[in-house]
Parts: structure tokens; C-alpha cells; sequence
């Protein structure tokens, strides 16, 4: 079994928000817990269609982290790109249904 595996695991098993909080604050810094949520952070911004300058400039962070950001983003089975409900080029999808119309799909 992988190092991560067994962390993995015991995250996977914690079901409450509360539980969830107070492990990340047993087991990581305040510094490990900052850079986690920046990291989530600049992946929303990319989702929602910040441009990658515009996040470096708001959250101060470097182009190379943010870059990284958009190629997981842009990654097919991506499982931020699937959590955070963008499509294929990192743009957040639009809420779409499909109806018939006279026997043909249309999207609205």
C-alpha cells in the first residue's frame, strides 16, 4: 500500500464537515492549510474563467502554480475539473437542458 493510500482511506471515511476540519488542523500546518485553500482557490478562479493573469494578480501567486492549475483543468477525467463543474477547457459549464422540439434536441 502507497504512503498516500492509508490517508487517503481515513479521508474517504469522514462524513461531517466538523470531523473534517479538525483533522486538517491536527495534521497540517497553518502554512500546509493556507497554500491547500489557495491552491482550491485559484482552480475556482480558472473554473469561473478568470484569466490566469488576473488570478496571479489577486491572489499573488506565481503564473507557473496557476499554469499548472489550467492544465489539470484542461486534463480529460480530470477530478477537480468534475468537482468544481467545468468542461474539457476549464470554463465553468452553464446549466443546459435539452428538450425536443418537433423530434430535434435543442439546448437551452
Amino acid at each position: 500500500m502507497e504512503k498516500n493510500d492509508e490517508v487517503i482511506s481515513v479521508l474517504a471515511r469522514i462524513r461531517d464537515r466538523r470531523t473534517m476540519k479538525r483533522l486538517f488542523g491536527e495534521i497540517f500546518t497553518p502554512r500546509e492549510r493556507k497554500d491547500i485553500a489557495l491552491r482550491w482557490q485559484l482552480m475556482k478562479m480558472l473554473a469561473e474563467g478568470v484569466s490566469q493573469r488576473r488570478v496571479a494578480e489577486k491572489l499573488g501567486i506565481s503564473l507557473c502554480k496557476i499554469t499548472r492549475g489550467a492544465r489539470v483543468l484542461r486534463k480529460r477525467g480530470s477530478t477537480s475539473r468534475a468537482l468544481l463543474g467545468t468542461n474539457r477547457h476549464g470554463r465553468a459549464r452553464t446549466a443546459q437542458r435539452s428538450r425536443k422540439r418537433n423530434g430535434h434536441a435543442f439546448r437551452t
